[in-house]
């Protein structure tokens, strides 16, 4: 059999835990797949007393992350500390500078610093395997990297933060506020203490600049993406979707446009019929429509030790194989292309429109007027009143668009306002469709 994979894992937490443990007590399985025998030689974090349930006395200890990633005995850097900057920036350099291959489940460092990391790896004929990054358990970067290599894609999109989608879920089905899910997803551990990174789709936002780059080719630029998160949905927006067959997901979505590339992080509403909407709790989904192979969809765990693990492990078993050969964004470094947007507010598709309408002659009128000003033609309109209140002096309207673009949606909203027929702001939800 062929001389072992040695694997330096900087990182015990959870996940480096569970990485540990899968590759000590799985190591007859994971030895078969990979052709040889892996074994972790040296491991590093912040603390060596901590009980992590798991046997340490056979390996190095590494008080520095970059001495890990530069030992003799390692052949591979498994980096799971996290953090865009250092010590994790500057050790996985250090390990690609060495020639050696790393493992990442680092989303925030390579949507900092992927294409500058990918032209080190090249550049010293080793790779960067970061299945983990994205979507947790489900292979949607070997899929973007390798199975629809042929194909041209269109449009990358997806439910990629469970935290968001377990929020969703449970507002929708047991009738509670999004402030009351969120305090239960928090004691449940499904979200931290500061949520703010997934509830206002930052997290997701870092995922798709990685998807965003393999499927287009183009440089990462998490700072082009439209973002908007769930703290704004209410019981009304959930019911109302409901009612006129939809779902809201906060979505990830990168499409192919003609002017360039729209990339968002959006509050969406799809129909309940589709694939997407059926997507629960803290589950991940992730659709690539290819000119070849039409739509795929994978779902799984997008979180969790043991998904996460299982995908750094794939990656560690494709090193050891010698089968990890694509570039790391699935073309040369050197030829992804600058991130060129699309036109600002050009997308495309329907919309759902909330609106408190104030209740007096002339009121509906006019707001149809500002709508076919902007040639903005309307597929279904419902209005909801409060039950609650004797004295209603607004009625809310919901209105769904035909599709329109974004920048006739808000130069019509604007125009709304600026009439006073309105009380306080206009709800807008995209609306994608498969």
């Amino acid at each position: 059999m062929s001389q072992a994979l040695r694997i330096g894992l900087a990182g015990l937490g959870t996940v480096g835990a569970a990485v540990f443990r899968l590759l000590s007590e799985k190591s007859d399985h994971v030895t078969a797949r990979a052709g040889r025998p892996v074994t972790v030689t040296g491991v590093c974090a912040r603390s060596r007393d901590r009980d992590r349930g798991i046997d340490l006395s056979a390996v190095t200890w590494h008080d520095d992350p970059v001495a890990l990633a530069t030992a003799d005995d390692a052949d591979v850097f498994v980096e799971l500390i996290g953090g865009d900057g250092d010590p994790a920036y500057t050790a996985v350099k250090a390990a690609l500078s060495a020639g050696k291959a790393v493992v990442t489940a680092n989303k925030a460092l390579l949507a900092a610093h992927g294409v500058e990391l990918a032209l080190l790896a090249e550049a010293n004929g080793t790779t960067i395997g970061y299945e983990a990054a994205v979507a947790g358990g489900i292979p949607i970067i070997k899929t973007l990297r390798e199975a629809v290599a042929g194909n041209r894609v269109s449009r990358v999109y997806g439910i990629l933060n469970g935290t968001c989608n377990y929020i969703l879920t449970q507002m929708e089905e047991e009738g509670l506020s999004f402030a009351d899910c969120l305090a239960e997803a928090q004691r449940l551990g499904y979200a931290e203490a500061d949520p703010t990174f997934d509830v206002e789709g930052n997290d997701s936002a870092h995922k798709l600049a990685i998807l965003s780059a393999l499927a287009f080719g183009t440089k990462i630029d998490t700072d082009s993406i439209h973002l908007e998160g769930i703290s704004s949905i209410t019981q009304d927006d959930l019911q109302a979707a409901d009612e006129l067959g939809f779902r809201i997901k906060l979505l990830g979505v990168a499409r192919r446009t003609e002017t360039g590339i729209e990339q968002r992080v959006t509050p969406t509403m799809v129909p309940l019929s589709s694939a997407m909407a059926g997507i629960p709790g803290v589950l991940n989904a992730v659709a690539v429509d290819g000119d070849e192979v039409g739509e795929i969809m994978l779902v799984g765990p997008g979180a969790g030790s043991t998904a996460t693990a299982s995908a750094v492990a794939g990656d560690i078993v494709d090193i050891a194989r010698g089968s990890m050969r694509a570039p790391v964004f699935g073309i040369p470094a050197a030829g992804l292309v600058d991130y060129k947007p699309a036109r600002m507010r050009a997308h495309e598709g329907g919309y759902y429109i909330r609106l408190a309408v104030y209740d007096r002659p002339g009121a509906f009128a006019a707001i149809a007027q500002r709508m076919a000003e902007q040639s903005i033609s309307l597929e279904s309109i419902m209005q909801k009143e409060k039950p609650d209140k004797q004295d209603i002096k607004a009625r809310h309207v919901v209105l769904i668009t035909h599709e329109t673009t974004e920048l006739q949606i808000r130069t019509a909203l604007q125009a709304i306002m600026d009439d006073g027929q309105i009380e306080g702001q206009p709800k807008m939800i995209r609306i994608e469709k498969p």
